[in-house]
């Protein structure tokens, strides 16, 4: 089996947690339903049809992450103008505009995420090996909004095979669903120097958009690795051990 492996990066990313309201805030790295948008604007597959969901949220497609730089959060205010029913025609000085109001929100600064994508489907693998070797999009590639646009640089494709615990803890150069941990004590062994975060994200959406199933994820924020003990993991040729979400 193969994994496709490509880098995106920007200088600002917001993927909205989803309890937040009046002031935004942000996930650290995007979740699985964020990471077939992404797929969604490499190959064409509609937004508005939700065809991307179709595609990449399904048992045919895994994914992952790799966090690549440190994970460093802005907050600054968004200048938000309510448009429903308003004329947007008129002329910027006129006094009667529909106002405006001032949006506190959270920010990833300068993030890089390195995505890995597996799908059993070969017409829609070589459909997103083309895009990225090509270096093309059908759609403007983004970071969780429209106006925070990503570049995107392909890796390369590893062969890989799935592996189950064993009683060894093991490098994870990913993010790892809670789940997916042993029920031990030591299924995360803490070292010095490295930081471990949790926070809950979603990771199954379908077609219509409906988050069906939210999970707790622990990852270390400085993209280092995590040693743990899990249930099963990927281990790529290049020997990075990855758990798909």
């Amino acid at each position: 089996m193969k994994v496709l492996v490509f880098d995106v990066w920007g200088d600002l990313a917001h993927f909205k947690k989803f309890y937040t309201t009046s002031s935004p805030l942000s996930l650290s790295f995007p979740s699985p339903p964020t990471i077939a948008g992404m797929l969604g604007a490499l190959v064409g597959a509609e937004k508005s049809s939700n065809d991307y969901l179709r595609k990449f949220m399904n048992d045919f497609c895994r994914l992952s992450i790799q966090i690549m730089t440190p994970i460093q959060k802005i907050r600054f205010g968004i200048n938000l103008l309510e448009t429903k029913g308003t004329n947007m025609k008129r002329p910027m000085s006129d006094r009667n505009l529909a106002p405006r109001t001032l949006i506190r929100t959270e920010f990833v600064r300068f993030p890089r995420y390195r995505i890995y994508f597996f799908h059993k489907d070969e017409r829609v693998y070589f459909q997103v090996k083309d895009k990225l070797v090509e270096h093309r999009t059908f759609f403007t590639l983004s970071l969780g909004l429209s106006e925070l646009i990503a570049n995107f640089k392909f890796v390369g494709e590893f062969d890989f095979e799935n592996r189950t615990f064993s009683d060894d803890a093991v490098e994870i150069s990913s993010p790892i669903l809670v789940s997916n941990l042993i029920e031990a004590q030591d299924s995360v062994i803490i070292e010095q120097g490295k930081k471990y975060l949790k926070e809950k994200i979603p990771v199954l959406m379908n077609p219509q958009r409906i988050v069906t199933r939210y999970e707790d994820v622990i990852f270390e924020p400085e993209g280092k690795t995590i040693k743990a003990k899990v249930k099963n993991y990927q281990r790529l040729e290049d020997g990075t051990a990855i758990c798909f979400f």
